[in-house]
């Protein structure tokens, strides 16, 4: 029996409808012949067949039972897992992700990819438009850009209107680009120290993690004023700021 998108609206699947614009988000990724890229809620198939054309290395994960055994039956050459995407083991080795998200999983399942010691070279997710343009924002920031963006750079790669989708979702989607940093602002060993220390200056203030004479200083070597706000920092300039501190220890 063909599984009609309708019927899983309540997993927050909104599926796409064409295979041109699949085979174009694939394009754009840049996905070489022998990559290793995992589609992560690979609903139906369509950005799944657009990979495997490009790459016989694919991993296409999908929880709906019926979605994956019709996955496995279309795509012999695919490695397809009926599991959660949030709880499967990610690859040891270097990997990249192009996948239409749930809408209701998005950040999620960001925080599992965006684990800097996750061997994530790249990702092109489909996600909800809100939280496309939250996460790519230049201002205001937030904790988790702040702290994502000492190994990852995050942008918009293109808004996708809901009609694009089946069954349509109530808002846009927005496609975010996501690339690993050739040279990370902090050393992926640190990232437990350095998301607490994130974490304290969004929650009580940048002067509860830096004084006052190295706020000032590093105010006028990282260009920002000295009465900013956690939010009017930058990636680069969180890990100035970190790095300043380490240093006066």
């Amino acid at each position: 029996m063909a599984v009609r998108p309708r019927q899983r609206r309540g997993l927050g699947q909104h599926f796409l409808r064409s295979s041109k614009l699949a085979a174009e988000l694939v394009r754009a990724a840049g996905i070489r012949p022998g990559e290793l890229v995992l589609d992560l809620g690979a609903g139906t198939g369509v950005l799944t067949g657009a990979l495997a054309r490009v790459t016989p290395r694919v991993i296409a994960v999908e929880i709906d039972g019926a979605l994956a055994a019709a996955l496995r039956q279309r795509f012999r050459e695919v490695r397809v897992l009926q599991a959660d995407a949030l709880s499967i083991g990610l690859p040891q080795e270097a990997f990249k992700v192009v996948a239409n998200l749930p809408f209701d999983g998005g950040t999620a399942m960001l925080r599992r990819l965006l684990d800097p010691r996750v061997p994530l070279e790249s990702a092109d997710v489909i996600v909800e438009w809100g939280l496309a343009s939250k996460r790519a924002a230049v201002w205001p920031g937030t904790q988790l850009s702040a702290y994502w963006g000492a190994w990852f750079e995050l942008s918009i790669g293109r808004r996708l209107p809901s009609a694009v989708f089946a069954p349509p979702p109530a808002t846009d989607g927005g496609l975010l680009r996501i690339a690993r940093r050739p040279e990370p602002l902090v050393r992926e060993c640190d990232n437990r120290d350095y998301e607490a220390f994130v974490a304290r200056g969004y929650r009580e203030g940048l002067r509860s993690v830096v004084t006052s004479h190295l706020l000032k200083r590093c105010a006028g070597e990282l260009g920002f004023d000295r009465r900013a706000r956690p939010r009017d920092l930058d990636a680069r300039q969180w890990a100035g700021v970190w790095h300043a501190v380490r240093r006066s220890i």
